[in-house]
């Protein structure tokens, strides 16, 4: 059963241009690399929200944990806190 892994946060100020290139260049390919895909992507304009929520998902559960568990997802959460705030991570 397919399972779904949310991640909610906002950019640091000035961070912005490292945080796109990050992103784009080397996290969403190293998630994909363990088997987290991205399927959702939204940008919150107003209100007292995160404003980024990006959803990935895994085929199942046990995809989902081993990747959580992998280098490569250590070190892609390590560089992002680096860039963003207020992260919250949850498995649905």
């Amino acid at each position: 059963m397919e399972v779904k892994l949310l991640l909610a946060y906002n950019i640091k100020p000035n961070r912005e241009d490292e945080y796109y290139r990050y992103v784009l260049g080397e996290f969403l390919p190293n998630l994909q690399s363990v088997g987290l895909h991205m399927v959702e992507g939204w940008h919150t304009a107003y209100g007292d929200y995160p404003i980024r929520l990006l959803v990935f998902r895994a085929e199942d559960e046990r995809i989902m944990r081993t990747a959580l568990k992998s280098k490569e997802w250590k070190a892609a959460k390590e560089k992002l806190s680096k860039l963003v705030r207020d992260y919250e991570e949850k498995v649905a």
